[in-house]
């Protein structure tokens, strides 16, 4: 998500308020594709928090291994991460692609 806010010029707030108004103004989508996107949006912001926690637990990893301790499963860990911030990226590229009018 914050890609695509920063590719556009907004924080990341913006962005998503921006999306959200963005969406409600467009009239003539049909109920099923506006409960669609509203459960893609619902999905973003629970990965938004995931990546969040995971972020600081990746802080605390890097905490301990700077002192010196060991962190098992570091590498998965990351692996972790990286496949939800991808899937946050491909949703949010999604929706930014719909709203510039490209194909779906």
């Amino acid at each position: 998500m914050q890609a695509g806010a920063d590719r556009v010029g907004m924080s990341l707030a913006g962005f998503l308020a921006y999306s959200g108004m963005a969406m409600a103004r467009d009239q003539s989508r049909t109920a099923a594709a506006i409960a669609t996107e509203r459960d893609v949006l619902t999905e973003l912001f629970a990965m938004r928090r995931q990546l969040g926690w995971a972020g600081s637990n990746l802080n605390q990893a890097a905490k301990a291994l700077n002192s010196g301790d060991d962190v098992p499963h570091l590498a998965e860990v990351i692996d972790d991460i990286q496949r939800a911030a991808n899937a946050v990226k491909t949703a949010a590229d999604r929706l930014t692609h719909r709203e510039t009018g490209g194909a779906s």
